[in-house]
């Protein structure tokens, strides 16, 4: 496959800036592979296309507010800093992108909040644009964290044009969050509200949680027309025993196993014995799927609609079939269905 086979034209206004008013109220497509047609409905109805334990495999990382604003020293210049990963607790370490990069160098000074409440200090210059900063921070470890976190702004993606709301902070986030670690909300499982997850409770469908720390990877351009030339970046995932009895039965008594989204999809492919059965695993993942391949796990996925030349929209055609899913993309726009973060969703089975 081709990058430019994932060109499509996508009208701005379908990419959607604020969530729908409830979760699980988005508008949902169905794609049925096998007799290659789409229906329309709205997502707390997809409890409607699943049986006593059949699995839905959720994301349960959560979102901390990476995106800080800040000034350089002595030219008051605005510098953006975005922390992607801690490096090391006692020193004060992270990982971070800063914007513009071309103004940083090592040595340079950042200070961020009223009266400079937190200064960092450049120590690395890790690639062209990341940087390892060493914040410089008098209070313990947990007031350093509250300082940091209060600075820090709800890391919504750039293409959403719009100023950070207070409300952005809840929504985007699942309700299923606990572990902390992700710099981008795992976007399908955004749709799940406490009532469906009750809902889908009752009526018997099981519910596996991993993890999986979604990185700014997922947003990073491809810049080679040669697919298996690109390199994903490495995100942390967590595959606990539980989640791997819950799917393995599942995958034995031939009931369908759900990946809800892309972190999903890739965190279940990338723990896989020799027999197609989940292992447990906790370390990091760069696995990159775009079409052809061979699922071993996951038999149905949920998907959010994805910008032109993601690696998301790559891996969601490898799941439902390129021609298919493009053919639904182009229905979607017709319909004026809403891409992107925020967006609506798709069900494919």
């Amino acid at each position: 496959m081709k990058l430019s086979q994932y060109k499509y034209d996508l009208p701005s206004e379908l990419i959607a800036k604020y969530p729908s008013k409830n979760r699980d109220e988005s508008r949902l497509l169905i794609l049925n592979r096998k007799t290659q047609t789409i229906e329309h409905k709205v997502f707390k109805e997809i409890i409607d296309y699943f049986n006593e334990d059949d699995v839905m495999v959720l994301n349960n990382t959560k979102v901390f507010p990476a995106r800080l604003y800040g000034n350089k020293e002595k030219t008051g210049a605005e510098i953006e800093v975005f922390l992607l990963r801690e490096l090391n607790r006692e020193q004060r370490l992270w990982d971070v992108l800063v914007d513009p990069a071309r103004k940083i160098r090592i040595g340079n000074k950042l200070y961020f909040g009223e009266d400079d409440v937190l200064v960092a200090e450049v120590i690395d210059n890790t690639t062209s644009r990341g940087r390892t900063l060493r914040f410089l921070f008098d209070g313990d470890y947990d007031e350093f964290k509250k300082t940091l976190y209060k600075l820090g702004e709800t890391p919504l993606p750039k293409f959403i044009k719009r100023e950070v709301q207070p409300e952005d902070r809840e929504r985007y986030q699942t309700i299923f969050a606990k572990h902390e670690g992700a710099v981008a909300a795992p976007t399908a499982g955004l749709h799940f509200s406490r009532e469906l997850l009750k809902r889908l409770e009752i009526k018997g469908i099981k519910i596996a949680e991993i993890t999986l720390h979604v990185g700014l990877g997922n947003f990073r351009t491809v810049d080679v027309e040669d697919l298996t030339k690109h390199k994903m970046d490495s995100e942390r995932i967590i595959i606990k025993d539980k989640a791997t009895e819950i799917v393995n039965l599942a995958k034995e008594n031939r009931k369908e196993i759900c990946a809800v989204g892309t972190t999903v999809l890739r965190t279940l492919e990338s723990s896989v014995s020799t027999q197609g059965y989940l292992k447990p695993f906790d370390g990091w993942t760069n696995k990159f799927i775009f079409p052809p391949y061979e699922f071993s796990v996951p038999t149905r996925m949920i998907s959010n609609f994805h910008l032109p030349l993601s690696t998301l929209l790559m891996m969601v055609s490898a799941f439902a079939g390129y021609e298919f899913l493009f053919k639904a993309y182009k229905t979607a726009i017709q319909e004026k269905y809403r891409f992107g973060t925020y967006g609506d969703a798709m069900l494919i089975i």
